[in-house]
């Protein structure tokens, strides 16, 4: 079970995404909310459909061609496979001398899904927001790092629809230079699995700011991974991407659900 406490001054506006109606064949239009359910209209624009593909270093994102030999991700050998697949991915697409896998990929299914909720933290998540703070991404950094001196340490969240396509609940992410310091709002979030003790870390939530830009990858294939940034040391590249699920009312409304792994990865730059 994962839960945010988000511990913010009073009137602060959290941007979350929650689905109006669909627009074009490359946009939809969703409300970008608050508590109170104010808001204004917003639009997820299709990326693989742009001209000017999204780049790493710049919007902070983008979707790869990246077939996986797994054929079920929940099997009790997948996890230590795919990290290694994972770890040879970013190492190929960032040119990075050491990169770590330091935690266990996780699994998420839509909610119309049998298996939505049966897994410790399996449902898609639906506010948007940033995995980690520079405090604790410089901590997990740390706690990874291999031996010898680093000049550069970038963080990244790979993710893939291994349900096939189309995505009934989608991943949306923003434009990381649409996005403004003042924007990120850190908040704890909480881990309290049945049985174990809690732990936490800083992560960050969004207000909400007319000026963010988004996109989605629409009809992602099994063979596909949408890799993403969520903290990065190097000031002159995009620095964290904000995401976010949601619904898709441009499928069908008998879509199978969405099943999805994610995985995160560090890699360093040495000096």
């Amino acid at each position: 079970h994962h839960r945010v406490v988000e511990g913010l001054a009073g009137g602060v506006r959290v941007e979350l995404l929650g689905i109006v109606r669909a627009g074009t064949d490359h946009v939809v239009r969703v409300m970008a909310g608050v508590q109170d359910d104010r808001g204004d209209l917003i639009e997820i624009t299709d990326a693989r459909l742009s001209s000017d593909a999204p780049q790493l270093d710049r919007e902070g994102f983008i979707l790869v061609d990246a077939l996986s030999m797994i054929r079920d991700f929940a099997a009790a050998n997948a996890d230590s496979r795919y990290r290694d697949e994972t770890a040879a991915l970013i190492g190929r697409l960032t040119g990075a001398d050491a990169v770590v896998i330091n935690a266990p990929g996780v699994l998420r299914f839509g909610e119309r899904s049998p298996m939505s909720g049966q897994l410790n933290n399996s449902r898609p998540a639906r506010f948007v927001h940033v995995d980690i703070s520079d405090a604790t991404a410089a901590d997990f950094g740390a706690r990874s790092a291999p031996a010898g001196r680093i000049a550069r340490v970038a963080h990244y969240n790979i993710w893939r629809s291994f349900s096939g396509a189309p995505q009934d609940v989608p991943l949306a992410v923003c434009d990381a230079r649409s996005v403004a310091a003042a924007d990120l709002l850190e908040a704890d979030a909480i881990f309290d699995v049945p049985g174990q003790p809690e732990w936490s870390f800083v992560g960050l939530v969004i207000a909400a700011n007319p000026a963010h830009r988004w996109h989605y990858f629409s009809a992602m294939t099994p063979g596909e991974a949408l890799v993403f940034k969520t903290n990065d040391t190097d000031a002159a590249a995009a620095h964290c991407v904000p995401h976010s699920a949601f619904n898709d009312p441009s499928v069908p409304p008998d879509t199978h659900p969405r099943s999805s792994i994610e995985m995160r990865a560090i890699a360093y730059w040495f000096a």
